[in-house]
């Protein structure tokens, strides 16, 4: 049996994330220009079509962090040629928290790894570094988030036309919105 299920629209300014299927980890990120998946590898029972969520969230801040320092270097006319940015998220029993409301917590640390290439010398490295540190996504997952959850309605509407081109090479089939999945056994 095949389930076809409609992609929702997305509204400037947000992101929609939708699963794939029924059954499985599997989900489509959308922003209303781009249709993205993520999914748990295969040994965590998914089916590794994707990134996973702390995946996802490094490349968030690895892409935030590349793209200040470049802004950084390039208003004021640097030499720098590549920026590589390697991330790792762990969690770490947290010994010595003194807020913390249980004694098993576990507290987040995200190690960031920057490469630069470029003829620049020891005060612009240092302070492409601390400027680093200002990306926009390093300063929100730097401080203290406030998150409002709630049910919403349900939008069975087809995707806004721009999608239509993206979603039509990757899901080639009549309706360009519908996706179709077979139950996985």
């Amino acid at each position: 049996m095949t389930t076809t299920y409609r992609l929702p629209s997305v509204a400037p300014g947000t992101v929609v994330v939708a699963e794939e299927g029924r059954r499985g980890f599997g989900q489509f990120l959308l922003d209303g220009r781009h249709v993205l998946h993520a999914d748990e590898p295969t040994d965590a029972g998914g089916h590794d079509r994707g990134p996973n969520p702390y995946e996802l969230l490094l490349m968030a801040l690895g892409s935030c962090t590349s793209m200040t320092m470049r802004a950084f270097a390039e208003r004021r006319n640097w030499p720098l040629d590549r920026i590589v940015v390697r991330l790792s998220h762990s969690r770490v029993h947290a010994r010595d928290c003194v807020v913390c409301e249980e004694k098993t917590s576990l507290l987040d640390h995200i190690n960031i790894a920057l490469n630069i290439e470029g003829a620049l010398d020891e005060q612009q490295r240092g302070q492409l570094l601390a400027f680093a540190a200002k990306c926009p996504v390093h300063r929100t997952l730097s401080q203290p988030v406030q998150m409002t959850l709630s049910f919403g309605p349900v939008n069975e509407s087809d995707i806004e036309s721009r999608l239509d081109d993206a979603l039509r090479m990757t899901f080639p089939a009549s309706d360009p919105t519908a996706i179709s999945e077979t139950p996985r056994t």
